[in-house]
């Protein structure tokens, strides 16, 4: 009997091993007194698994509770009914969303500036960095803020210094990727890319685990701003997303975290960070964009505008149709060859010439048959630039089919891929058509993103651990790199609000935001027909964003009211805040009563509604003015402001108001507006949107 017993156990044991996942186990702030918080997840495991020291991957205890570990999903489940956990959810990947732009937004290099910039820290939580990049000298800086009570996670390959002054790595399973650093050095290029736009010098993804971890410390030691250019695949309930529950504790800390929207659009309601305690940035085009020529033998020329071509190729080089070149050692005919997939092109009549392909990718099926160039479909991708690894033309549709008739033409087709030139966009600013859009997915009547920041062929410091597109063969290593993505309009919005808090070091993250939000730039209709879900507010403007005049200030009281009018309960609310809370109707607060610098209204297909919003500002302009409500709207929207003058004698002074917005029923699925607060000197202005509410989206 006793060998059997021992027998299933040995059987469950392996059987455990692998079947056991990550999960996270989120228990709200810090429990108050004496209390050793890796003891209680230790006895709090030991309960479901019998275990604790083999299962507890990593604890959080600097800045709020919970703990990850290895749990099979009926442990998850026993974890999640126990007292004091308010969600365990799987250990998940946020993928990474992947000069001018500064410029672009009217941001000089020498602006106004206060004594009190340089004690600003902006904790990045990305890929790692660079430090050998001239973006994060420390010439010129002196020693740390004395508020900071970081690290730097030193080792043979990584040092601080002034300008970096604390870094850590985080792999809460203790494993380390072949080709990447035990250390916070930046193997990949984003984090590099983000840091530096955000703070730096004029010159594949994150688990959920280890970004909790990164507010964790952050938190504690004392950054004042936080950037996060992740993002999850699908929306996720505001207490089982990491990014949400980091951000929600650094707001309670007096810390304003700026998240990307997301790179899923132009889906509706495609945005993934969205939480009202956060900044969520949308990606705009700047007034530059990147133009690569294609010369034919034929003495035409054709120009696309998706590849970024850094080589230089001198001579008009023989050009081949792909479906032409099969491998048919492996089986390959012109049907596969066409789309040049790796292995299916012949190197000996592909080798040293250019190749023309029926379908985008990412050129290595070429580059691995010996070709020296490529010429492929645009597929419709425009508005942004990526490099490639070897020359590169993509054209739309009309031009590759003139390039085919070419090739046929003639017996000895030529062509020359020439280096990428740089063209101005006359359109911009525009949303590009990949940043994830609103409407909010959890709660319809916040808008969501809340602004939009350039965003796409931004250029700032790269990691010179890889290659330029980390393709084997592509041997150039670059200090700087231009890429796209929300990843690149997070950090400008986090270097503005960096800005802001230099001005206004007491400003609540919900000030620094509202500031943001009311002095944006206005955008236009005509190439983003969803409006404001594509850039929310407008275009940053940092410069306004200093003195916005008034701000809508909200704290932690008030989201809490609004999560009871949202439905979250008594428990769950207590463990989060740390407070005796209690949801009642008298508490309970409307997504229409939160203090937020924007205005959203959603309705049914077909159907009409009214509704009032109560918002709250603070003068923090002029000590003596008079505001004049100035509202702007379409035909189908009433909008009513009450009272419609707001006066003030002293600055920190508080006015409340109502807006009254009634939607008729909507022909388009969305209409917007905005009411601007106007003293002659200052104007705080906020979009007001209507939309038809898609059950299905």
């Amino acid at each position: 009997m006793l060998k059997c017993m021992c027998f299933v156990y040995r059987i469950f044991a392996m059987k455990r091993k692998y079947v056991a996942k990550e999960y996270i186990v989120y228990m709200g702030d810090l429990p108050k007194g004496q209390v050793s918080v890796s003891s209680l997840h230790a006895n709090m495991l030991r309960q479901v698994t019998g275990s604790a020291s083999e299962y507890l991957l990593y604890s959080y205890k600097r800045s709020f509770n919970g703990f990850v570990a290895k749990l099979t999903e009926e442990e998850s489940k026993k974890l999640s009914s126990m007292d004091g956990v308010v969600s365990v959810f799987p250990n998940g990947m946020k993928k990474l969303l992947t000069t001018r732009s500064w410029d672009f937004i009217g941001f000089p290099m020498e602006p106004n500036r206060t004594t009190t910039e340089s004690d600003i820290i902006v904790g990045m939580l990305d890929t790692g960095i660079w430090p050998e990049s001239a973006s994060f000298s420390d010439e010129g800086f002196g020693p740390p803020p004395t508020k900071w009570k970081g690290t730097c996670q030193t080792s043979s390959n990584f040092t601080c210094n002034n300008k970096i002054i604390g870094a850590r790595y985080y792999r809460s399973n203790g494993k380390v990727s072949p080709v990447d650093f035990a250390s916070p050095r930046d193997s990949e290029g984003h984090g590099t890319h983000t840091a530096s736009t955000a703070a730096g010098n004029v010159v594949s993804g994150c688990p959920y685990a280890d970004i909790l971890a990164a507010f964790d410390d952050a938190i504690a030691d004392g950054v004042d701003i936080i950037s996060l250019s992740v993002g999850g695949f699908f929306p996720r309930d505001y207490f089982a997303d990491p990014i949400a529950i980091g951000a929600f504790h650094s707001m309670k800390n007096g810390i304003l975290t700026s998240n990307s929207a997301g790179n899923s659009g132009p889906d509706p309601a495609s945005i993934t960070n969205f939480s009202p305690w956060s900044l969520s940035v949308a990606a705009s085009v700047i007034d530059r964009k990147f133009l690569t020529a294609l010369h034919l033998g034929n003495n035409m020329t054709y120009e696309g505008e998706l590849p970024l071509n850094t080589f230089e190729m001198n001579d008009m080089v023989p050009l081949i149709y792909g479906g032409d070149a099969p491998n048919t050692s492996t089986g390959s005919d012109g049907y596969s060859s066409r789309y040049c997939y790796e292995g299916s092109l012949n190197t000996s009549l592909v080798t040293g010439k250019i190749v023309f392909c029926d379908q985008l990718s990412d050129g290595v099926g070429a580059m691995s048959a010996g070709a020296v160039g490529t010429v492929m479909p645009s597929d419709g991708y425009t508005d942004l630039s990526l490099p490639f690894p070897l020359p590169t033309s993509c054209l739309d549709s009309n031009y590759t089919t003139n390039v085919h008739e070419y090739i046929n033409s003639t017996s000895t087709p030529t062509a020359n891929i020439q280096k990428s030139t740089e063209a101005k966009n006359e359109l911009a600013p525009y949303v590009v058509w990949f940043s994830s859009r609103g409407p909010n997915p959890i709660t319809r009547d916040i808008l969501s993103p809340d602004i939009a920041a350039p965003g796409v062929n931004i250029l700032a410091a790269w990691t010179e651990a890889s290659s330029l597109t980390g393709v084997p063969g592509d041997t150039r290593v670059v200090p700087y790199n231009i890429i796209s993505g929300t990843s690149m309009a997070c950090p400008h919005a986090s270097g503005a609000a960096a800005y802001v808090k230099s001005f206004h070091p007491t400003w609540s993250p919900a000030a620094i935001k509202s500031a943001l939000m009311t002095t944006a730039s206005p955008m236009s209709a005509e190439r983003n027909t969803d409006l404001e879900f594509a850039y929310g507010a407008g275009q940053l403007n940092p410069l306004q964003a200093a003195n916005p005049g008034l701000v809508y200030d909200v704290g932690e009281a008030d989201y809490v009211k609004f999560l009871c009018g949202q439905g979250y309960n008594d428990t769950k609310l207590q463990l989060v805040t740390g407070e005796n809370i209690t949801c009642s109707a008298a508490t309970n607060g409307t997504v229409w009563d939160l203090n937020y610098p924007s205005f959203a209204v959603s309705t049914e297909h077909g159907a009409g509604v009214t509704r009032t919003f109560t918002r709250t500002v603070t003068n923090v302009g002029s000590p003596v003015s008079t505001y004049k409500a100035i509202v702007v709207g379409p035909p189908e929207l009433s909008i009513q402001v009450e009272p419609g003058v707001l006066s003030f004698k002293s600055l920190g002074e508080t006015q409340t108001f109502t807006v009254t917005v009634g939607v008729a029923a909507l022909s388009n699925p969305v209409i917007s507006g905005s009411l601007v607060w106007d003293d002659g000197v200052y104007k705080a202005r906020s979009p007001i949107v209507a939309y038809v509410y898609d059950s299905s989206v």
